[in-house]
């Protein structure tokens, strides 16, 4: 038995944690599961919430109409929005965000730190965070990509419906369940490479910071090296995902406001829709508010999340920080 035990613990990769002392529930960083979760909700709440209006010029430049298509830029799409509703339109759809991205968020982060505490017990292994960000993705997507699609609409609805519950309530009735999770493939398609890109920028650039001022780590300056590091990963993972994001956008808004509907969710039936009625500049319709609100998003998203764990880390009398 020895010798089997020996022989296993040469095979064993040093960067790798045994299973068998993995503990869930108490995570790492010092904090318990659930206050991850919490960590989260939040973050994604004040992320979501505070750059909502840049949100809704992005999807009102992303929708695919019938007529003939021109370009739009950020300026004209603010300009038709404001003349034809009032400011209270750029904030349409926000109760259906709130209804969403609490819940997603928690479970994004939770599902990211586990998995990268399971993954690796090494804090700068790119791969397993790039990894953990998928694990993540494809979990908080389920949960938010029905709110989201509800969102959309009622941003595109220009009175089509009353509220977040009158939408739900007819596109059950008059397109099933399937609707709210016809873009789901898409989503996960695009925020796969985006969460993986994001992740590790994220972690990349923190490291890079914190090596490069080491002495503001623990202050109250601290709070700069998380939001300048999520600004640029979040810009960059927005800029590289924005083609499937615009199918994201179409798939969801179909039918709404006179929007291209589908006979399926095929994501090549779309591409070819988009390249055929507006070329292939299509696939870039509002990759800059896409990324205006991803840079800043992800700023305020890090810097909250990294100050209720250090919060959280004060309550219970961990001394270490994130």
């Amino acid at each position: 038995m020895a010798t089997e035990a020996t022989t296993a613990s040469k095979f064993q990769d040093p960067d790798l944690r045994p299973v068998s002392q993995f503990k869930p529930e108490t995570a790492h960083d010092g904090l318990r599961f659930w206050q991850f979760m919490i960590a989260g909700s939040i973050a994604g709440s004040v992320e979501h919430m505070a750059m909502f209006p840049v949100d809704t010029i992005k999807t009102h430049m992303q929708a695919l109409r019938p007529c003939p298509l021109k370009r739009v830029g950020i300026r004209e799409a603010f300009r038709s929005i404001i003349q034809k509703e009032g400011p209270s339109a750029l904030y349409r759809g926000i109760w259906a965000m709130g209804l969403g991205a609490g819940p997603a968020h928690a479970v994004y982060f939770s599902f990211y730190e586990v998995s990268k505490k399971f993954l690796s017990s090494d804090s700068n292994n790119s791969a397993a965070h790039a990894a953990s960000g998928v694990f993540a993705t494809v979990s908080s997507d389920a949960v938010f990509t029905p709110m989201d699609m509800v969102k959309q609409r009622l941003q595109m609805g220009e009175g089509t419906y009353r509220g977040v519950w009158d939408c739900v309530r007819r596109v059950m009735r008059e397109e099933g369940f399937g609707a709210f999770y016809a873009s789901y493939r898409t989503t996960v398609l695009m925020n796969a490479p985006f969460t993986a890109v994001h992740f590790a920028a994220y972690e990349a650039a923190k490291k890079a910071l914190v090596e490069v001022s080491p002495e503001r780590v623990g202050d109250e300056e601290g709070w700069l090296v998380h939001a300048t590091a999520g600004a640029a990963a979040g810009g960059l993972a927005a800029a590289v995902t924005t083609p499937l994001d615009v199918v994201k956008t179409q798939l969801q808004c179909q039918g709404v406001c006179g929007c291209d509907r589908f006979t399926s969710s095929s994501i090549s039936d779309v591409l070819k829709t988009i390249v055929k009625k507006d070329g292939y500049r299509g696939l870039l319709r509002g990759w800059l508010p896409r990324m205006l609100f991803h840079a800043p998003a992800a700023a305020i998203c890090w810097s909250t999340y990294e100050g209720v764990k250090s919060f959280f880390q004060d309550f219970n009398g961990d001394p270490n920080t994130a």
